[in-house]
């Protein structure tokens, strides 16, 4: 989700540089309900490629994938141009009609997907994602753009009214992340949800599966101010982060969607880079872990020194980073 997020920069450029371009958006059916935040997105794609892939034969019988690509084909595009540069990405792509641009072979995330574009365009792979995904769209449609400024296009009437009353002012406190080495220990949760209720603050917890939802009820504990969240679509979550006073959560798509918004935030980085990925917008602080991180996704860490261990991002979230990230209850109860 995080990278749908980043990708609206990039739409909001090219609306600005040529007057009336719509957008279509083939994106993951989990998070469909993102792009249509954009005002330039016309249409939404959902697909089912995971869901899918379980079982192609089921999912053959039960048409899905013959609707999507009845859809997807339905329109001829002026253009089409994959900003994430994987293989399923470049395949969607391929299956539309109409041009393709994409990353050339130095830039694509996945080898063979620059083979599934007519044009390509090298973006260097050591900047920050957002400024990466600007680069490519502007490369293949053809605009300049200003660098230095970020926007995300969105407005919070877009999303609508929140779904429930909450204790205000609250805070959202991300706690769930879909790496294993991104996840902060929950005594760090609770210690940062005590601060944070003895400063007159509501702390509020959203959840995504029953595992998740079990953590945010111990980090809620018996604290009369915390709030754990029913269960929510994306844009309803959103709707409450983006009305928070503040924000402190790790790299997911939920921060992300804080930063879009400028709600001021404080992210939890260990096993990603802040200068690649990082939450984007105003008022963004990153706290970063110091060790270097190799097969990050399985939890595996790696220190300078040599060894593997796991959970080193959460050995080196020190108490003085502790106190930072709960420093933003107390300014902003002042």
């Amino acid at each position: 989700m995080g990278d749908l997020v980043q990708t609206l920069p990039a739409l909001t450029d090219a609306a600005r540089a040529v007057p009336g371009i719509r957008f279509d958006w083939v994106v993951d059916e989990s998070f469909s309900q993102v792009p249509a935040w954009h005002p330039r997105v016309e249409k939404v794609f959902p697909t089912a490629l995971r869901r899918w892939n379980k079982n192609w034969l089921r999912s053959l019988k039960s048409g899905e994938p013959q609707q999507f690509l009845n859809e997807l084909r339905r329109r001829k595009y002026d253009l089409i141009v994959d900003v994430q540069g994987e293989f399923k990405s470049a395949l969607a792509a391929r299956l539309a009609r109409g041009p393709r641009r994409g990353y050339d072979s130095r830039a694509a995330h996945e080898w063979g997907a620059n083979f599934l574009y007519q044009k390509r365009f090298f973006v260097p792979k050591g900047i920050h994602s957002i400024q990466r995904m600007r680069q490519l769209l502007s490369q293949a449609v053809g605009y300049d753009y200003d660098r230095d400024q970020v926007d995300y296009g969105l407005e919070r009437s877009a999303l609508g009214p929140p779904p429930l009353s909450l204790p205000e002012p609250y805070l959202v406190f991300v706690h769930s992340t879909s790496w294993p080495s991104k996840i902060w220990p929950e005594h760090f949760w609770r210690s940062l949800t005590q601060t944070a209720t003895a400063a007159g603050l509501a702390v509020v917890l959203p959840w995504g599966d029953e595992a998740e939802r079990e953590r945010a009820l111990r980090i809620a504990g018996e604290h009369r101010n915390a709030v754990v969240l029913p269960q929510l679509s994306i844009t309803e979550k959103a709707s409450i982060i983006a009305r928070a006073r503040a924000t402190v959560g790790l790299d997911t798509g939920l921060s992300h969607i804080a930063a879009a918004f400028d709600v001021p935030s404080v992210t939890l980085y260990g096993a990603t880079d802040p200068l690649l990925v990082g939450a984007t917008g105003k008022h963004q602080v990153h706290l970063a872990s110091k060790f270097e991180c190799i097969k990050c996704r399985n939890g595996m860490l790696l220190r300078k020194s040599g060894g593997l261990q796991t959970g080193l991002f959460r050995r080196d979230l020190t108490r003085e980073s502790l106190a930072g990230v709960a420093g933003i209850a107390k300014d902003e109860k002042r």
